[in-house]
Parts: C-alpha cells; sequence; structure tokens
C-alpha cells in the first residue's frame, strides 16, 4: 500500500520508517523543512536507536521519501496516517489545534480525487474526538474513512516496540477500512484487535494510565519499604514472580465495589501504619474511597429502576463464597430499603441458620430482619421481582432460569 504519515516527530517518523521496512511505499509530510530533509537525506531528525539505520536502508531503496506539500504527499496515497502532536493545555485538556488544521487539509485535498483515502488517527486523543472533531474537520463523506489506530511507542525503544508490538488496536465503523490498515501490520508477529472507533481511542488512555498507575504503586511500596528497612527491590522482585493474580489479567474486570475481609482490612492496616510514620501514600490512601464512589455509582444506578420489587442476586462480596464480612452487597440493600424499596435476595451460597460468628453478626449489626429479604430459591425470588438486580455472575444453569423468566435485568457485578 501507499501511505502517506503526516508529521514525522518521535511518531510519525518511527512509524513511517518502520512501514517503510515492511515493505509499503511511504512517504513522509510535515512543514517542518530540516525534517523532511533529513529524511531525504536518509538520517533521522533525532536520535531514536535504531531509527537512523531504517531511514537510511529505506530512503536509499525508495520506499520512504518526504515532502513539505501535503498534495504531494496524498496524491497516490491510499492510507493517511496522523501523526500530530497533541500537547496539554493549561487546564489539562488536550490541545487538538494541529489535528484539526490538519484534518482540514486534508479535507481540502478530497474534491475531484477519484480513489478513497482512509484517514488514520495515531495521535493519543480523547475519546469521541475523531467522530466530533476530525470526522466535521474533514467534511467530506463516502470519500473518507477514518480510523483509530493507537501508537504505542515509547522514546528509547520506539523502533523495538514498532517491529515487535505487544498490542496492536485498529478501530473504526467501517470493517474494510478497518481491515486495510490492520493489514498494513500483518507480517509483524501480533494480532490486530479490531474494535469500535471509541474503544481504540480509549485503549490508548486505559494503556497509559495503568502504566502511571504501576509506576505510583511500585514507587509507594518502595517508600514504606524504605521506611521500615525493607529492601523495596526484593519485594516487588518476588510480587511480580505471581503471574496467575498479580502480573496478569485477574481483577481487570470492571464491575462491582471489592469488598471481603483482606482487601478493605489490609489497605486500612497499610494505610494507617504509613501514617504513623508520617509518610503520605496518596495512591494507596484513596484506594479505598475510590471503591465507596464505585459502590455508590452501583446504588444510584439500582436507586434510577423504576420497579417496586426489586430482587438482588448475590449477597456474599464475591460468587461461590458465603462470605458476607465487608460485602458491598450489604451496603447495597441498607440504601435501598432506607429509601423504601421492596426487596428481596438470593444467594446460591447463604442460609441464615448455616452462617456464624463474625459472618453472621456482620450482616445482622447492617440489616438485623436480612432473614426476611432472603429467598429459599432462585425461583421464589424471580416470582416476587419486577426487576433483576445481578450484583453477582449468576452461574449458567441460573443464568438460563433467569432469562427464562422474561424479568428485566440489571448487571452491577
Amino acid at each position: 500500500m501507499i501511505v502517506a504519515v503526516l508529521g514525522l516527530g518521535y511518531v510519525g517518523c518511527v512509524t513511517a520508517a518502520c512501514l517503510a521496512r515492511l515493505g509499503h511505499k511511504v512517504i513522509g509530510v510535515d512543514r517542518d523543512e530540516y525534517k523532511v530533509n533529513n529524511v531525504l537525506a536518509g538520517t533521522a531528525p533525532f536520535y531514536e536507536p535504531g531509527l537512523e539505520e531504517i531511514v537510511r536502508e529505506t530512503a536509499e531503496n525508495g520506499l520512504l521519501t518526504a515532502t513539505t506539500s501535503l498534495e504531494e504527499g496524498l496524491r497516490d496515497a491510499d492510507i493517511a496516517l496522523i501523526c500530530v502532536g497533541t500537547p496539554s493545555e493549561s487546564n489539562g485538556n488536550l490541545g487538538l489545534g494541529q489535528l484539526k488544521r490538519v484534518s482540514e487539509d486534508i479535507g481540502a485535498q478530497m474534491p475531484g480525487r477519484e480513489k478513497r483515502l482512509i484517514v488514520v488517527v495515531r495521535s493519543t486523543v480523547f475519546p469521541g474526538t475523531c467522530e466530533e472533531v476530525v470526522i466535521p474537520a474533514l467534511g467530506v463523506g463516502g470519500e473518507c474513512a477514518v480510523v483509530s489506530n493507537p501508537e504505542f511507542l515509547r522514546e528509547g525503544t520506539a523502533v523495538r516496540d514498532f517491529m515487535e508490538p505487544s498490542l496492536l488496536v485498529v478501530g473504526g465503523h467501517d470493517p474494510s477500512a478497518v481491515q486495510a490498515v490492520a493489514e498494513l501490520y500483518e507480517t509483524l508477529s501480533v494480532k490486530a484487535c479490531k474494535v469500535t472507533l471509541r474503544t481504540a481511542e480509549m485503549i490508548k488512555y486505559a494503556c497509559n494510565c495503568f502504566h502511571a498507575v504501576k509506576i505510583g504503586f511500585a514507587n509507594e511500596i518502595g517508600a514504606l519499604c524504605g521506611k521500615l528497612d525493607i529492601p523495596a527491590a526484593e519485594v516487588m522482585h518476588t510480587f511480580c514472580q505471581d503471574d496467575k493474580l498479580n502480573i496478569s489479567a485477574a481483577y481487570l474486570r470492571p464491575g462491582f465495589a471489592f469488598g471481603g475481609s483482606c482487601l478493605p482490612k489490609d489497605l486500612r492496616a497499610l494505610t494507617y501504619r504509613a501514617q504513623r510514620l508520617d509518610l503520605n501514600l496518596p495512591l494507596l490512601q484513596n484506594v479505598l474511597p475510590a471503591n465507596e464512589q464505585q459502590l455508590r455509582r452501583a446504588v444510584d444506578r439500582v436507586m434510577a429502576l423504576p420497579a417496586k420489587r426489586l430482587g438482588v442476586y448475590g449477597l456474599a462480596f464475591k460468587e461461590n463464597t458465603d462470605d458476607l464480612r465487608e460485602s458491598p452487597i450489604v451496603t447495597l440493600l441498607e440504601h435501598l430499603i432506607g429509601k423504601g424499596r421492596e426487596v428481596r435476595v438470593y444467594d446460591p451460597h447463604i442460609q441464615m441458620d448455616q452462617i456464624y460468628g463474625a459472618n453472621k453478626n456482620f450482616v445482622l449489626n447492617a440489616i438485623p430482619h436480612i432473614g426476611k429479604l432472603l429467598t429459599g430459591s432462585l425461583a421464589e425470588l424471580l416470582e416476587n421481582s419486577d426487576h433483576l438486580v445481578l450484583a453477582q455472575k449468576p452461574t449458567p444453569a441460573a443464568m438460563v432460569q433467569i432469562e427464562s423468566a422474561g424479568l428485566a435485568t440489571l448487571s452491577i457485578a
């Protein structure tokens, strides 16, 4: 394919050179004559390990060229990758001036064009930007398809990140355009994740924010280790040996608030002891407040239901246990009862005559009449509910029974 890369900064130049290395004919476009002249001369306009060699090789074999003319860059292009900057504004918002300008410039080149152009946004943009900024700025209809293809390149390892990607995301409304962009990378050892336009935009933010959270977490654990004369490197090295729960997809699923006998208790204890050591750990200190906000969002969603009789599936803090200690579902029930809702509850693993000790004391202190709310079977719950709230993930068999009942359901699990 013939590819135009608009913007020859860190992302654009690496993208252009590496796509040319993959065998595509690439033309880089930039207003900066210095960057363009460097590429034409077979040199990188900035230092990035491995980039100079690829630019020289692909410029010499004619697969990579560059120009300051957008008209020239788009003339024969099948795909145009936008790689312009989206810097922070003073209020923290993204500056979209460059993105809007280049989109308008592309649109101005479209009248009279005979073949379709796929416009790909590589720049990091907030979800909705392609639909709300890029497409209107292009001002064209079927002549263009817009695709989001966020980059995951780190300065210092950008070439390796491109050639050996851990993630490839391509999102858009037009399946043929999404497929065409995915095929740019088909010789790389990665399978493209084909998603919707806004999902692709959001994934980049999810990745970067998670990376920031990981760094902040490691630094706060390290700071506490320092106060306690514990080797932080040894703690985190050992922590990372667990690739089933720690370094894995475990827990990374949007759902209900956490509870139980471990997570809340241990977070409270750790942050309390850190404060006793005059150590401020803002990331860890705000995990429980963040969890409470998730619980509040769930309460608001349930309270917005018009039904008078509410059935709640689940009572323990998670499925496949009868542990009620600090279950967020108990707190949810307290709110619903306090607001006068008629509530019935079913949990396949909980019978009041079979729970005891701290487990029983916790739920009775919160809801003394919980025994009157519990149903003995799922069928009884469904029969006495107008709307079902799934606070836990039902078993496949239970899900079949729920669906056959024809009740409206709201999942907060």
